[in-house]
């Protein structure tokens, strides 16, 4: 089992001065690796039929809307299926969350429990060019997780960090955890883009209400 993490939005809690409204995070899982080789193919394919270069990177909010639904529609096929946490800053009560490694540990945590009893043995991949502080708050929890001695499951197998230039599973990853955070805007094409994907959707929790 493989699965690949990104994240969207940002800690601060100043939303009034510029911090977004909610923090986001999603985890894209596939069951097996054939599973993930053939997305991660079909994504290759896609640069070739819109003639673009093999080091063309896929971020949600540096592309367009046409290819952003182009490649929503290339992969919506593939078998992998996605949890997500949306996090509603204006919402939070407590000092905690104020810094950012609580916050961050917080949102780590509610996307583990959800997506935890559908991994098995999991490699985990995360952005190693994202946030430095997310990445190594997330790393550090599941690391922990999977070294519970307590725990008779083997939740997670290993964790690693990847450049998301170079892997186009993460990339999908982006693009997911984009198009949930859009759905959360008043822009016109809030509702686009996960619709397209809306049947890989296992969980995406809205938290605090």
């Amino acid at each position: 089992m493989l699965a690949f993490i990104d994240e969207s939005g940002d800690p601060g809690l100043k939303i009034d001065k510029g911090s977004s409204k909610h923090f986001f995070i999603t985890m894209v899982v596939f069951e097996d690796h054939e599973e993930a080789l053939a997305a991660d193919q079909r994504i290759a394919l896609l640069r070739r039929e819109m003639n673009r270069p093999e080091q063309l990177e896929f971020r949600f909010n540096k592309m367009h809307m046409v290819n952003r639904k182009l490649f929503l529609n290339a992969v919506r096929d593939e078998n992998f299926f996605f949890y997500s946490i949306a996090i509603n800053k204006a919402n939070l009560t407590g000092p905690g969350f104020s810094y950012k490694e609580s916050f961050y540990k917080y949102a780590c945590r509610l996307l583990f429990e959800n997506a935890k009893p559908h991994l098995d043995d999991a490699i985990i991949t995360i952005d190693g060019s994202g946030s430095r502080e997310f990445r190594q708050q997330l790393s550090s929890y599941l690391r922990r997780k999977t070294n519970n001695p307590k725990s008779s499951t083997s939740h997670i197998k290993k964790v690693k960090l990847q450049d998301s230039k170079k892997n186009n599973l993460v990339q999908l990853a982006d693009m997911v955890c984009g198009s949930v955070a859009r759905s959360f805007t008043d822009k016109s094409d809030a509702a686009d883009y996960r619709k397209i994907i809306s049947h890989r959707e296992i969980n995406v929790q809205f938290w605090p209400k």
